[in-house]
């Protein structure tokens, strides 16, 4: 009984063994006298396929599939319907079949994938088809470089902008589904190039991104996350002037109030990118103030466990309090005084050295009553004169000094002031 040719060997149009393969605008391959019929003699200028409109009518010969073709001819000894056997270019490539094995798979998984990527838009059954290639890209560096190269990035983008438009329109479940299995296939790219950072920075990719961040399942949350962290890892220059600064903080500070359903490493990867996006937008530190920023910090800072998590927030927490907004919406907050003094001589030297610096923009360069007060009754005062008796870096002793000098004489009107320490506070007067 004849073995019958792989599926992808066979023309779309004909249903037979292709003898000269040829590649359309669409990405899909036919037999040449078949397309050329459907075009030329026919006047069609559709994919068969697809039916999507040909961008141009150039046919590309697909030599890659015309040499795995006669191969596969070659190993059955040909076949008299076809001339691929006779063909000079395939009968010179006949070799064992344990060679030509794995070569002959990996033809087809990536002709697969190309024919999946041309109807996507088009399919009702994306979700399908896009797990089945995440199933082929998993873990396949040449199958992603594949999908890469076959405009792969822009299709994704362009299946989750139009999912993202259909579920806010009132559409299905299903719609969302494909956004979030669409951010999947994304997230298993390695999207350490420029160009491929750039066209996940398109808005169309972006919003959908930001969406998932916010509103997505557990599953789609971590696949956004590892979308975002991976373009701020890319080193492509200031990549948040490609996007909306407010859109993506709303989203990283929503993911991080969010205590039910937030993993630990989605927490660890959203302080990442918090941290990249103030750092590198020059309006990043004002607008996470106005976004409520400070206030979600103090919050996770109080109730951190984590030595790594801690130390980020405290750099945050750092680096907005340099603007005025920052240092007002820390001085507004019943609970960030606290929060800091806690983590002092307890976390980390690390942490210690920068809830000093924090607590010295929020009480000398801007100093407020309410933070000066603050400090007094939640130890944090004891804490800092605790700090001069024991080792700690010049930097970090000279501005606690300097703290307790300039705002001892506030500090010693206190009943609840510690007699000894008062005495201590003259000392250093």
């Amino acid at each position: 009984m004849e073995e019958e040719p792989p599926h992808l060997f066979l023309c779309p149009i004909s249903m037979e063994l292709m003898d000269d393969p040829v590649t359309v605008s669409t990405g899909v391959t036919y037999d040449r006298r078949s397309i050329e019929r459907w075009i030329f003699g026919c006047g069609r200028a559709t994919c068969p396929a697809t039916m999507q409109p040909l961008a141009n009518l150039e046919l590309t010969p697909n030599h890659t599939l015309k040499r795995v073709i006669g191969s596969w001819l070659d190993d059955r000894g040909g076949s008299p319907s076809t001339s691929a056997s006779s063909s000079p270019s395939t009968s010179s490539l006949s070799s064992p079949a344990h060679e030509l094995a794995a070569p002959l798979s990996r033809v087809l998984e990536a002709e697969r994938l190309r024919s999946a990527l041309a109807g996507l838009e088009e399919t009702p059954f994306k979700v399908t088809a896009l797990k089945s290639m995440r199933a082929c890209m998993a873990g396949d560096v040449a199958m992603q470089c594949e999908f890469v190269s076959s405009g792969g990035i822009q299709a994704a983008a362009r299946v989750m902008a139009q999912a993202l438009a259909e579920s806010g329109a009132g559409g299905d479940f299903s719609a969302f589904t494909a956004c979030e299995e669409a951010a999947a296939v994304l997230a298993l790219l390695p999207l350490a190039d420029a160009a491929s950072v750039g066209l996940l920075l398109a808005p169309e990719c972006m919003r959908p991104v930001m969406a998932l961040l916010q509103r997505g399942s557990a599953e789609a949350r971590l696949h956004a996350m590892d979308i975002v962290t991976k373009i701020s890892n890319a080193g492509a220059g200031d990549w948040t002037a490609c996007v909306e600064v407010d859109d993506v903080l709303k989203s990283l500070l929503e993911l991080l109030s969010d205590e039910v359903s937030i993993s630990t490493r989605l927490s660890s990867r959203a302080l990442d990118v918090l941290l990249d996006v103030v750092e590198r937008s020059r309006i990043g530190p004002t607008k996470a103030v106005e976004v409520g920023a400070v206030h979600v910090l103090v919050e996770l800072l109080a109730n951190a466990d984590d030595r790594h998590d801690a130390e980020r927030i405290l750099l945050l927490l750092k680096r907005l309090c340099k603007c005025p907004e920052g240092r007002m919406a820390f001085a507004e907050n019943d609970l960030s005084v606290a929060a800091v003094a806690k983590t002092m001589l307890r976390v980390s030297e690390l942490a210690t050295q920068l809830a000093v610096e924090v607590l010295w923009l929020v009480s000398v360069v801007a100093p407020s009553e309410k933070v000066l007060e603050d400090m007094v009754l939640t130890g944090a005062v004891a804490k800092l004169l605790g700090l001069l008796h024991v080792e700690s870096p010049p930097a970090t002793k000279q501005k606690t000094v300097r703290m307790v000098r300039i705002n001892g004489v506030f500090w010693r009107q206190y009943p609840c002031f510690p007699t000894d320490l008062r005495d201590y506070l003259r000392l250093l007067d």
